[in-house]
């Protein structure tokens, strides 16, 4: 072994926000630096951290030529709460996905992609 992931970090227009997007959603507490770096941490002590990109452009996707670039999977009890909750927080539903039998996905307001996930065994994670 080299080393430990320390964050997860995405690009934004708006760091802040989509740090305080993410907290609404997993939770933890927030540290903002400056305004082209915040971070967010949970309970677990893991790391999302935001970063300043003014010419950021959303992912294509499901643009077929274009990609994901990445997704966070997010573990969820009861799926039709869950979604109410992150559109209510500006997500948006991504419906032309197929075979979204114990997953749904959907953009976060800075247009990455993730999924909310249900119904997973503990082998899968």
């Amino acid at each position: 072994m080299i080393g430990n992931l320390r964050s997860v970090v995405l690009d934004s227009r708006d760091p802040a926000a989509l740090a305080s997007f993410y907290q609404r959603v997993l939770g933890g507490t927030v540290e903002t630096a400056d305004d082209t770096w915040t971070v967010l941490t949970d309970a677990q002590g893991r790391r999302l951290a935001f970063q300043l990109a003014p010419e950021h452009e959303p992912p294509r996707f499901p643009d077929p030529r274009g990609s994901q670039q990445f997704h966070l999977d997010i573990e969820v009890d009861e799926i039709e709460t869950a979604q109410r909750d992150v559109l209510a927080l500006g997500a948006t539903r991504v419906t032309d996905a197929e075979g979204e039998d114990n997953f749904r996905v959907f953009r976060d307001p800075a247009g990455h992609p993730f999924c909310l996930v249900w119904g997973t065994m503990a082998s899968d994670s």
